[in-house]
């Protein structure tokens, strides 16, 4: 039986790769992708992979913007999600203690969830990368003594670097959502979910987003997530993402009814179970 091909943003040991095992299984094939646009690309073509998955949220740091775009335009359908705690570690070649780095590489968002431990650190120079897992590769490709990263417990083994700190993240539950996706026509029905995410705009009737979120209300709808973002080429108007929690599949259908004629352009990107946290 051939390994399914999903699509990662960064390279093998990254916290993409992590939260991919953890929803297929680790008898994948990852293919990665040097970005978000790319990643959606190569989850496009058929001829390369079986799907993908993209991270969309941090509990410390906010969405991620421009995926939202990304996933507006790119024909994908979310299958799925799955929330993983992110342990952020420092580490360096074998040998080396904290007092001999001069420099510490990460993703920017792993540098500003672990400042709080740098002050300790002054003489420590915090350098932006691409990737977590890239700036450990890094290290280890170029051995480059008196320089540490930032990365989870995988790249530290996989690329034979040793822990210096373990989970020197400020705030310990720090979580990532990622979203599973798939090409529309691959996707498999699912009689029962419980989750559903989508984006519309609203008419220029007074009050018309007031009455959608009433709306959802009536029905016992929970709205665990909206987010605005610019309609592109037209000034000072918004779409809105939103995440939706209901009972059942009707229930969420006649939300949609009521909700219809207020609306303008709605696309539901995936209807889905709750994910469920990778600790």
């Amino acid at each position: 039986m051939n390994k399914r091909k999903i699509v990662i943003q960064g390279v093998e040991g990254c916290f993409h790769h992590l939260a991919a095992n953890a929803y297929y299984g680790e008898d994948v094939e990852i293919i990665p992708a040097g970005n978000f646009a790319t990643l959606v690309g190569l989850i496009q073509d058929e001829s390369v992979s079986d799907g993908g998955i993209m991270a969309i949220e941090n509990s410390i740091a906010g969405s991620i913007l421009q995926n939202y775009g990304l996933l507006q335009d790119s024909g994908l359908v979310i299958e799925g999600e799955i929330f993983l705690r992110i342990k952020q570690n420092l580490m360096a070649l074998p040998g080396q203690k904290i007092e001999d780095l001069k420099e510490v590489h990460s993703h920017p968002m792993a540098i500003h969830q672990c400042r709080d431990f740098f002050r300790n650190y002054p003489h420590i120079k915090l350098v932006e990368m691409e990737d977590t897992a890239l700036s450990a590769k890094n290290v280890r490709d170029n051995q480059l003594k008196g320089v540490g990263a930032i990365a989870g417990d995988y790249p530290a083994e996989l690329y034979g670097l040793e822990i210096l700190a373990e989970e020197i993240e400020s705030i310990k539950d720090n979580q990532t959502r990622f979203f599973i996706l798939k090409r529309k026509k691959d996707l498999v029905p699912n009689g029962g979910y419980n989750k559903a995410s989508l984006y519309f705009s609203t008419s220029h009737k007074p009050g018309s987003l007031s009455y959608i979120l009433e709306c959802f209300a009536k029905q016992n709808i929970n709205l665990s997530k909206i987010q605005s973002l610019p309609i592109p080429g037209v000034n000072w108007q918004y779409f809105f993402h939103v995440d939706l929690e209901f009972q059942g599949p009707r229930q969420f259908r006649d939300a949609l009814d009521n909700i219809e004629t207020y609306t303008r352009g709605m696309q539901i990107l995936g209807t889905y179970n709750t994910g469920i946290v990778i600790t």
